[in-house]
């Protein structure tokens, strides 16, 4: 019988290990660095990044989590790992309970944008009518916090029932759903009368804007993007079968994490062109241009409002693996039942979650280094605990870590020695360990 610590079909373990890559960034992150640096030519510097960069890693996380069979904690004492080591995956529960404290926020946001869409913003449609709406929204000191709490309870939900019909069962409902949203709203962008410009915009190479700054904006996309650094994946992986080929699930889960950015560029630069609208990164991309573009479409309330359930999916698909990493090694470590552990993190998480959603209204006065706690915890997980994580685990795999085991795991069953060991252990060993440390120096900057 099949233990329920382990995916039953192979098709879950690409449905949870896409979903724990694709996230927010892909969708509002990545169209704008694409456009503004280059276009085509950025986005073939990000794959190239990829292949070189984040297939490794993702390679590396992996190799750990099946020869362990572990949480992220105890993953690295059982392959006889030192403290230095060890201390991975403390920085791996850490970054991801940090970044479920503010991820969260922003994930009540898009679902009271669900039903704002719903019912058309009230007969708000201008984007400066909306830029008012958001700034009051994230401000105020209970509809954001009751958001984000309706969101953590429907997470912890899904967790508190298992591996496979917890998290494997709602990966392979919400996966396809993602994709089947993002491309019904591909067909309806290329039918604007903009789509010409903004696929110029987005896929014209434009190699005198690929710079040092771009080939770093490139390289920080292509590592961030994949979930590397945060035990996500470490977590994940013990939970594969060893029929599960590694290189290959690397390979696509990377390739469905660049479409799902790809798409959402598709769908964003022919509707920003269409209407006269400047593409624009992060929280106003999402939740001021793009409604406005929507509320002024046939149809604008069914669009906002699929929008945002796909947003409302990408960030679940994300926080279930954030959260499993901490449940996980609670589980593992502390000996808890599994409803016991998810209390207890759900909890924690809560708190940090609701700091988060003040900092910008009853709490904004109160700032640490400058920044509120939504950003504190941002900084910190994503500037500073996952490069380092990444540094670290590309080392330990591709300098400390016995050979034999990393050929063992990288080589499919019924194969003698992957011809993917090789060049997979020299980007461990050569490339991985400087970029991510350039990545890390320039996010410091």
């Amino acid at each position: 019988m099949q233990s329920d610590k382990t995916f039953a079909t192979r098709f879950g373990v690409i449905a949870a290990t896409v979903g724990s890559a694709v996230g927010l960034g892909n969708i509002w992150r990545f169209p704008y660095e694409c456009g503004a640096n280059g276009g085509s030519a950025f986005l073939l510097a990000y794959i190239g990044f990829v292949i070189v960069l984040g297939i490794p890693v993702i390679c590396a996380e992996f190799v750990v989590g099946r020869a362990s069979g572990t949480n992220v904690a105890g993953a690295f004492r059982k392959l006889g790992a030192g403290r230095l080591w060890q201390s991975i995956g403390v920085m791996g529960i850490t970054a991801s309970f940090f970044i479920m404290g503010f991820y969260s926020v922003v994930a009540g946001w898009c679902m009271d944008y669900i039903w704002q869409s719903a019912t058309g913003f009230g007969g708000v449609a201008s984007q400066t009518e909306l830029h008012t709406r958001f700034d009051e929204i994230v401000a105020s000191p209970l509809r954001p916090v009751a958001w984000t709490i309706a969101f953590l309870v429907v997470n912890f939900m899904v967790i508190s029932r298992g591996v496979q019909k917890g998290i494997e069962r709602i990966s392979n409902l919400l996966m396809p759903l993602l994709f089947v949203i993002l491309a019904v709203f591909c067909v309806n962008s290329l039918l604007m009368p903009g789509a010409a410009e903004g696929m110029a915009f987005l896929f014209k190479p434009d190699f005198s804007k690929l710079d040092g700054d771009a080939l770093l904006s490139a390289m920080g996309q292509a590592f961030f993007s994949l979930s590397v650094g945060m035990g996500a994946l470490i977590t994940y992986s013990s939970y594969f079968s060893k029929k599960t080929s590694l290189v290959k699930t690397a390979g696509i889960t990377a390739a469905l994490d660049t479409l799902v950015a790809v798409m959402a560029a598709i769908v964003i630069f022919p509707a920003c062109f269409s209407f006269g609208q400047e593409p624009a990164a992060g929280p106003r991309l999402v939740f001021e241009v793009l409604p406005s573009i929507f509320m002024s479409l046939p149809g604008g309330q069914i669009w906002g409002t699929m929008f945002f359930i796909l947003l409302f999916v990408a960030s679940l698909t994300s926080t279930i693996s954030l959260s499993e990493v901490v449940i996980a090694c609670m589980e593992g470590e502390w000996k808890m039942s599994r409803g016991k552990a998810t209390l207890i993190e759900g909890g924690a998480v809560t708190v940090m979650a609701v700091l988060s959603s003040l900092s910008f209204g009853a709490l904004s006065g109160w700032t640490i280094f400058g920044m509120n706690f939504f950003n504190l915890l941002d900084f910190l997980s994503s500037n500073i605990l996952l490069p380092a994580g990444g540094v670290l685990i590309s080392i330990y795999v591709g300098w400390v870590l016995d050979r034999r085991i990393v050929s063992r795991q990288l080589t499919p069953p019924g194969h003698t020695r992957s011809v993917w060991v090789a060049p997979v252990s020299f980007c461990l060993r050569f490339i991985a360990p400087p970029a991510i440390l350039a990545i890390f120096i320039f996010g410091l900057l």
